[in-house]
């Protein structure tokens, strides 16, 4: 059975303070739904990617909350895997056409973060972690910051060619409207801002965020709809102690060559790939797990400006500016990513736009890579 996105939209990403939760959701799913050229009465199930409505807004019943928001009484869902959490609803809608129990569906990811004190945020975010992790004081800038020092010892890589992502997802993000932040970077700049956790810096590091974005799934082909080919999840441990190689998110690699098998692709037929850069040393690992460069190779062709290849492919990473520079509000990023393919697909991205592009990869990461989520999708 094939499945298709016949709707996609994103509101913008950033400091939202006007913009409530039911404001941004309602936004997302109608102008999917418009997009999609298909009534509120076709959906028959939502699916909602939310990490932190319990622990910051006292709000866990989201399915309902949202059904009842857009005017549904069809089943809703809301599902949680921390930053993985868009993917993996998108996952579930995709085994709930699958399965045949619907054949059209909505897809919401959301998150409102900015209303909160960082500190708050912070202790939220850290529920991803394990416990060893959180009762030593960990934080993910701490935990990235070690796999980035274990990379840096083991290949060489610099904290400049981890700027240099900062600097390229920056160009893109500068490029798309949606975009938290549309202010370029140089790599001097990154290098000179605040330490957060050595050698991490603050623009190493994605923002806090507030956003959503809502696809629409269905097993009936339109004319502009997009084939979503694959869809797979892998899991490693909570904790980054109890992993082999600290070189590698296990979980991205087990994830991708699933989704490859599924969609009958290598890594080699991706055109353009939306990766989980929450910061940038999780870019420079996504490059290698998703066999886009050998181990330890990706960083120094980032730095020296051959992001767009790999294994002798063409592929252009993070044209939306990634979570680096087009924001992260955690549960809408992995839906937001399938919105950013499904306009380089369709051909409609505007400036950012990839020339030619047939085929895409999302690649959502929960935690320090405790799950991974990868979907490809077809022109």
């Amino acid at each position: 059975m094939k499945l298709f996105v016949t709707g996609a939209a994103t509101t913008k990403f950033g400091e939202l303070w006007n913009a409530s939760p039911r404001g941004l959701a309602r936004h997302a799913v109608f102008e999917a739904l418009k997009d999609a050229e298909t009534l509120p009465s076709s959906v028959e199930a939502l699916f909602v990617g939310n990490m932190l409505s319990g622990m910051l807004g006292g709000q866990e019943h989201l399915g309902a909350f949202f059904a009842e928001e857009l005017g549904l009484t069809v089943p809703a869902f809301k599902v949680e895997g921390a930053c993985a959490s868009g993917g993996l609803a998108l996952h579930n809608a995709v085994n709930s056409l699958l399965s045949g129990q619907y054949t059209t569906v909505a897809v919401l990811g959301i998150e409102k973060m900015t209303d909160h004190k960082p500190e708050d945020v912070a202790t939220a975010l850290m529920g991803a972690g394990s416990e060893e992790e959180r009762s030593a004081g960990a934080t993910f800038p701490g935990l990235y910051a070690i796999l980035a020092r274990v990379h840096m010892r083991e290949f060489g890589t610099t904290e400049e060619d981890l700027a240099a992502v900062a600097v390229k997802n920056h160009l893109h993000a500068s490029l798309n409207p949606n975009a938290q932040f549309h202010n370029t970077l140089t790599v001097e700049q990154v290098m000179k801002s605040s330490r957060i956790a050595d050698p991490l810096k603050l623009l190493d590091c994605s923002p806090i965020s507030d956003g959503a974005a809502a696809v629409i799934l269905s097993i009936h082909k339109t004319q502009r709809g997009v084939e979503l080919s694959a869809s797979a999840v892998a899991t490693d441990t909570l904790g980054l102690a109890q992993r082999k190689d600290l070189t590698q998110l296990a979980a991205t690699r087990d994830a991708s060559q699933k989704a490859y098998a599924i969609a009958g692709v290598t890594e080699a037929d991706i055109d353009v790939a939306e990766v989980h850069d929450c910061f940038t040393i999780a870019e420079v690992l996504a490059m290698e797990d998703l066999g886009f460069f050998p181990k330890g190779k990706a960083a120094a062709a980032i730095a020296q400006g051959k992001t767009t290849v790999g294994n002798g492919k063409h592929v252009v990473v993070n044209p939306s500016g990634g979570l680096k520079g087009c924001g992260h509000p955690v549960g809408a990023t992995g839906v937001k990513q399938i919105v950013e393919l499904v306009d380089q697909l369709r051909g409609i991205a505007g400036k950012r736009q990839v020339s030619g592009a047939r085929v895409g990869l999302a690649h959502n990461v929960g935690g320090s890579g405790a799950t991974a989520v990868i979907h490809i999708l077809k022109k």
